[in-house]
């Protein structure tokens, strides 16, 4: 079962303008990325998918496998879908091309759920607390007892009505890993309902009757989106 870790690569950004390639100890942040999941010797491929000539151009000069988009895509999914003309495998993983610390036990679980063939797309969750879960910003989600994704939401899902204590509540973390032909049949797939109200893409596959199942890890990813968040990535790596 050949496995590839495809990053979706976007120059441009709002909050941090050319996120990815500033610099993170020199290395960019989209070549950490790069070597971070490379690191983990789980992919039989690592490739950037990217739409710049700068990122093409640092991550050639660490001798990576680059795919250059020729189209425009709306989301990371999109983007990695077209790559799948020039990358040959059945487990496809979409690593966020902004975390550039990335877990070699959290890739391992997930893609070793696709041991199971009913598997189709999978995903990482992990617990927070409850103030956590009133934050917008984070995405929650609540499992079936096969640990298979019911909905994902910006609200703070299940509400807790009754006031239990140690209610558990459970982030989203968007790391997703497809069967290529899932992956495909997604990016075929209009816009949903729920997806425009959330503006959560994997409610698409939800609602058009993808199981996601989901794998519990403790990593805590740093994704860079601002300024601050730059500091905090030099900071762990020891640098001011």
């Amino acid at each position: 079962m050949k496995k590839a870790a495809l990053i979706p690569a976007r120059y441009a950004s709002t909050r941090l303008p050319a996120k990815l390639v500033q610099d993170l100890g020199g290395k960019s942040v989209i070549q950490r990325t790069y070597l971070s999941t490379l690191a983990t010797g789980i992919f039989d491929e690592v490739w950037v998918v990217t739409d710049h000539q700068e990122i093409e151009q640092q991550i050639k000069s660490l001798g990576g496998n680059v795919f250059f988009s020729q189209k425009g895509h709306e989301s990371g999914s999109d983007r990695i879908a077209e790559a799948l003309q020039q990358v040959d495998a059945e487990i496809i993983v979409n690593v966020q091309g902004d975390e550039p610390f990335q877990d070699q036990k959290s890739l391992n679980d997930l893609v070793q759920v696709f041991e199971d063939r009913n598997v189709q797309v999978a995903s990482l969750k992990t617990l927070i607390s409850e103030d956590e879960a009133q934050n917008p910003n984070f995405v929650k989600v609540v499992t079936n007892k096969e640990g298979d994704a019911l909905y994902f939401s910006r609200s703070s899902i299940p509400y807790n009505r009754d006031k239990i204590r140690d209610l558990q509540y459970w982030k989203h973390i968007g790391v997703y890993a497809y069967r290529r032909q899932a992956l495909l049949a997604f990016t075929e797939m209009p816009k949903s309902d729920l997806e425009r109200i959330e503006m959560l893409e994997q409610l698409r596959l939800l609602e058009n009757g993808f199981a996601i199942r989901m794998v519990e890890t403790t990593h805590q990813a740093v994704a860079i989106d601002t300024a601050e968040d730059l500091t905090r990535a030099r900071s762990i790596l020891g640098l001011k």
